[in-house]
């Protein structure tokens, strides 16, 4: 692909190095794993498209062959190559850091961390097609020297930030972010994090990434451990991008360019690249030690990879799709290997953004337009709406396509896109062919593109007519012209094999963990471990095998904190104020590793097994249930190469209770080799280790002092021994007491309080009381043998141990309680697309529409549920876990529920115990029943089995769970176009503009408005009635393409029209009246039947176009049903 005029250079003798040579040269392939492609001179003399993948037999016969190309032809070529890249890339790299500015050109006062990455890759590229000659006139160091000079030089002024990154370890937000521009010849700072996008997750990431690639082809560029160190935090940097709003590839965050971050699918889809990239990389390179070996949660990959797919196609929640895309799905990260996802989100850019010359960056994006305004920082409300049709168009993406084609072995994808490049290069002054940034609409063809998009012309971007050059479109231009002249193979490019699914990359190393895929057999390895010989003994009767932490000696059993305390010391550097992994449990797949520690072997125990100080540990259901679910999990996310080894710590006090018969037949099932369709394997911990994931953290072996830190998990010395289930101590049942009115002893004096707990042996008087005695004296109070705290923790577990959970949550939200992991529970809600809401069921109500801090989440659920209901204030936290695991279980319970309102879903969890008790029964109060029945409520609930309730009934429950039909908000749209003047919801209008104009119907931010509407609804049912309301409303509409609502539509009155016509229908068909007909009674009407509500509906609405406001845009007959 290089121009007419490059080409016509005759090929002198100055050009190659003395005849001495052959005019042949033999190449060996490294790699017979990889995909072949034929090197034919007639291919690589026209610079055609490379020839498609051999077949698999075809590439087994050319194992260990010799391939051969025209030498003499490929030096020719590749030297014209040096000199453009000198010309055009390498002339404008600053001189002193080595970075590149945005555009090149005389003058250069800002370099772009984005950018100059790009030239690198275009440099990298280039040394790496040199580096099959034997002469290479010393161009091969320079390249290679030229790329690690800008990736040394984006590490420094990152360095520099050290207290940057440090920083966003503890609080991820914009203003703690590493700069992602700096000034040309300095390093120094341009500009702010108030007055610019620098958080850019995925810029950190593609470095990371092209680190590894650049790295693994023998470069070096990581000199010290202090560098090292650093790279390991800016994996700390990254590993959260799954719950990380950034500004994205774009640097303006949402659509709107109104200063706000949003999730993007691009940075999580490069950060979960780059984390399988660099997991077990050494830094150093092949010579490298253990201090320089990078390491990965694979907890927080996992997040990244599950969250990345949810996402997908979507980028973010006003972005429908984006080009930003178009890097993570291919080259350079190819980030996902689900072949139909992949297909679907790049056939969704080229439907929605691909244009004549080259791809719009996104719908109504402005930038680069005529008619922006450059001297704002952020756009108007509804000022995107200027910019629809008229987007830029840019030609650098065409040239990803034109790569994935490549790299697929797609001749059709790549003549296309080859030839649509081809069309858009212009001539510089002194020759060269390059790509311009982009094409724009003239002013004057505004109207024209609006209408048709394809009917106009564009004018290109004018740097390359003042002879500069846009550096990263050229910078991908070099490398897919390498790529198309047959002198730069796929596996050159791609030394890592990134473009292979997991399972078929070349493994780093045997010592560390590795990506490897999930096996479609996978057996989970269960390790059971007794706290005690006395518990092991009494198991053994029942023909459960289980070791002491004695007899798995001299391996250790660590508690997830002890390990979280070694990953205390992996990148810890006190010379650039860094900490080392911050402070933040390990997951269930992180602990199902087997650890060397200083030479020790050491397993880690799951989270749910710690002593933890939340009730939830009490409810031995649910303990099960999240076993299951636990191990259930560990089969279907498991990527490392090793099986997953589940340890189960057993204690005495799990036996208690009258569920231990379900706790035996699970361990049953074990022994059995199955538990709920999982493969399981059990037996002693010894002769599991040959199969195990073993990961080796040698970062701590030159710390050998920091061994003497970690405590093992000990084995209980017992005296007497039980022989049989019978002698273990056993829960006593749950004893029901009366409950005090609290007012009664308001006005008593502390004095009486204190006798009066002396005398009362019941513990739900017990609780009210001490509650009093908290309000009024404060938590040191001492009372008896402690303090008030003391003495209430110790009635909560009494409470526990007798099954009194009504007193257990009143407890436990008095004293503030809050359950661990309650925040990521929240965030795997958020980042898939939905919203929470906090509050009591008819009271306010908070909207978290982002992640926010656990000091956050507890002041928000206490000063919003505790005033109203003190049981709800822990209640809510329940129901928080129970929905973060079943949306990342089962989310398809979740379908056409956007914003899920915790006290409006308890609301509707209240109904169902209504309603299965029926109408003569007393329904069981929520705040009673056990975690685990709360939990399988909640299932029950969501589960949309409503078949065997009345109408009513399921308005009722529905609407509490802010369930629509799938395309609601659509139809919502459709309505707004048709509404001039708005609609109207509970007193609450919702304009059409700027909606119309600030949103696109496909992007989520416009069902979230919607949500945002409805929610001022509050009765369920009466919310259900108008999303039914909406359809039948569309419904009309769309049938009748002329009519539109010249004024406000109001739900309400449309609704209360119906109820009218209902009443006066139901008057004249009986002889008792209307006294007894109620909105209900028109609640509980079938929807679809004859004279249910649908048609009632259809009455209102059409009396409402037809009454005189009608306004018909054609003239003819109205024919509404």
């Amino acid at each position: 692909m290089i121009s007419e005029k490059e080409a016509e250079e005759s090929i002198s003798p100055d050009h190659i190095s003395g005849r001495r040579r052959r005019s042949i040269f033999m190449v060996t392939r490294y790699d017979t794993r990889v995909r072949y492609r034929s090197f034919d001179a007639d291919s690589m003399m026209d610079g055609g498209p490379p020839s498609p993948a051999l077949s698999t037999g075809t590439a087994q016969k050319l194992q260990n062959k010799t391939l051969f190309f025209d030498y003499d032809n490929t030096l020719s070529k590749l030297d014209q190559y040096y000199r453009r890249v000198k010309r055009l890339i390498l002339r404008y790299m600053s001189p002193t850091i080595g970075l590149f500015p945005q555009i090149g050109g005389e003058n250069n006062d800002v370099a772009y961390v984005r950018d100059s990455i790009y030239c690198a890759m275009s440099v990298w590229s280039l040394y790496q097609a040199y580096s099959r000659l034997d002469d290479d006139k010393g161009r091969i160091h320079e390249l290679g020297q030229s790329a690690v000079r800008t990736m040394r030089g984006v590490l420094f002024v990152w360095m520099r930030q050290a207290h940057n990154v440090e920083s966003f370890k503890q609080g991820q937000g914009p203003m703690n972010a590493l700069h992602s521009k700096f000034y040309y010849k300095t390093g120094d700072p341009v500009v702010g994090a108030d007055k610019y996008g620098h958080l850019q997750i995925d810029v950190v990431a593609l470095y990371l990434l092209t680190l590894v690639q650049m790295i693994t082809s023998g470069l070096q560029i990581i000199y010290t451990t202090d560098e090292a160190s650093f790279i390991q935090n800016l994996v700390y940097y990254i590993e959260r991008a799954y719950r990380v709003p950034d500004y994205g590839m774009w640097e303006r965050g949402s659509r709107y360019n109104n200063g706000q971050c949003e999730l993007h699918a691009s940075s999580i889809g490069m950060t979960k690249a780059a984390l399988e990239a660099i997991n077990g990389f050494n830094v150093f390179g092949s010579f490298g030690t253990s201090s320089s070996v990078i390491y990965v949660d694979i907890d927080a990959y996992n997040r990244n990879r599950t969250i990345f797919e949810t996402l997908l196609p979507r980028e973010s929640a006003s972005k429908n799709t984006d080009t930003a895309l178009l890097p993570t799905m291919t080259f350079p990260s190819f980030a996902l290997h689900d072949e139909k996802l992949k297909s679907r989100t790049m056939e969704k850019i080229e439907r929605k953004l691909k244009g004549k010359y080259g791809f719009k960056r996104f719908l109504r994006d402005g930038y680069r337009t005529v008619l922006e305004d450059v001297d704002k920082n952020y756009y108007d409300a509804g000022e995107t709406k200027n910019f629809d049709g008229i987007e830029c168009e840019w030609p650098m993406f065409d040239l990803f396509y034109l790569i994935d084609g490549i790299f697929k072995g797609n001749p059709a994808q790549v003549e296309v896109y080859k030839a649509r490049v081809n069309d858009l290069l212009k001539q510089l002054p002194a020759g060269d062919s390059i790509l311009p940034m982009y094409y724009y609409v003239q002013r004057m063809d505004i109207e024209d593109a609006r209408r048709d998009p394809l009917s106009i012309s564009r004018r290109s971007s004018k740097e390359w007519i003042d002879g500069r050059v846009h550096l990263m479109g050229n910078a991908l231009y070099v490398i897919a012209s390498l790529l198309l002249d047959n002198l730069l193979h796929v596996n050159e490019l791609d030394p890592i094999r990134r473009y292979l699914p997991a399972s078929e990359r070349p493994r780093k190393s045997i010592r560390y963990s590795f990506f490897q895929g999930t096996a479609s057999d996978l057996i989970v390895q269960v390790v059971l471990i007794a706290e005690s010989s006395r518990l092991q003994s009494m198991l053994a009767t029942y023909g459960i095998q289980t070791q002491t932490p004695h007899q798995i000696e001299p391996i250790q059993i660590w508690s997830t904190w002890e390990l979280v305390k070694a990953y205390n010391y992996l990148g810890l550097n006190p010379k650039l104020g860094l900490t080392g992994r911050p402070p933040r449990p390990i997951g269930i797949l992180g602990t199902s590793k087997i650890y060397r520690i200083c030479g020790k072997l050491v397993l880690c125990y799951p989270i749910m097994f710690e002593q933890s100080d939340f009730y939830l540990s009490h409810d031995m259901d649910l303990v099960i249930d999240d076993l299951k679910a636990d191990i259930t999990f560990l089969a279907k996310f498991w990527k490392l190469s090793g099986r997953p080894t589940f340890c189960m710590v057993l204690r005495e006090s799990d036996l208690r209770g009258e569920h231990f018969g379900q706790m035996l037949n699970l361990l049953a099932s074990f022994k059995r080799g199955d538990c709920d369709g999982v493969k399981i394997r059990t037996g002693r911990l010894q002769n599991l280790v040959s199969t195990s994931c073993i990961e080796h953290l040698d970062f701590l072996q030159n710390m050998p002092e920091v061994t003497m830190q970690f405590k093992a998990f000990e084995e209980i010395t017992t005296v007497t021994a039980y022989r049989s289930l019978t002698d273990i101590p056993r829960a006593t049942r749950k004893i029901s007491g009366y409950f005090i009115r609290p007012e009664e002893y308001e006005l008593k004096s502390t004095w009486d309080i204190c006798q009066c707990l002396k005398t009362c042996d019941g513990t739900r008087m017990q609780s009210k009381l001490l509650h009093i005695l908290l309000k009024r004296e404060g938590p040191n109070f001492y009372i008896e043998d402690g303090t008030l705290v003391d003495k209430i923790e110790r009635l909560a577990k009494k409470a526990a141990n007798t099954r009194n959970w009504q007193v257990v949550r009143f407890c436990y939200s008095i004293l503030g309680k809050i359950v661990d992991s309650l925040v990521p529970s929240v965030t795997s809600v958020l980042v898939r697309g939905k919203q929470v809401t906090i509050g009591v069921f008819g009271h306010e109500e908070e909207t978290i529409s982002k992640p926010i801090t656990p000091a956050e989440m507890k002041t928000m659920i206490y000063r919003l549920c505790q005033p109203h209901d003190i049981c709800q204030a822990v209640l809510q936290q329940e129901l928080l876990i129970s929905i973060g695991k079943l949306i990342s279980t089962t989310p398809e319970l979740f379908d056409g529920i956007l914003q899920i309102r915790i006290g409006w879903v308890t609301h509707a969890m209240k109904l169902e115990l209504e309603y299965e008790c029926g109408e003569d029964g007393e329904p069981d109060k929520i705040e009673e029943l056990s975690p685990s029945s709360v939990n399988h409520l909640l299932q029950r609930i969501l589960a949309k089995d409503l078949s065997n309730r009345t109408p009513l009934q399921r308005r009722q429950i529905n609407g509490a769970l802010n369930r629509v039909p799938s395309d609601f908000y659509d139809r919502v749209w459709e309505i707004l176009e048709r509404t001039p003047d708005g609609i109207a919801v509970a007193g609450s209008h919702f304009p059409q503009q700027p909606t119309l104009s600030d949103m696109t119907i496909y992007e989520r931010n416009f069902s979230l408005s919607v949500e945002n509407l409805l929610s001022k609804v509050a009765d369920p049912a009466y919310g259900q009635i108008i999303c039914e309301t909406f359809m039948v409303v569309s419904m009309i509409l769309r049938r009748n393409p002329e009519l539109q609502f010249p004024s406000v539509l109001d739900m309400d009155k449309l609704i209360w029209e119906a109820f009218a016509n209902f009443k006066k229908d139901r008057e004249a068909a009986s002889s008792e009246g209307t006294a007894g007909i109620t909105m209900n009674t028109f609640f509980n009407v079938p929807q679809e039947e004859i004279n249910g509500t649908t048609s009632y509906l259809a009455k209102a609405i059409v009396n409402k176009l037809l009454s005189g406001q009608l306004n018909q845009t054609v003239e003819q007959s109205c024919h509404v049903m």
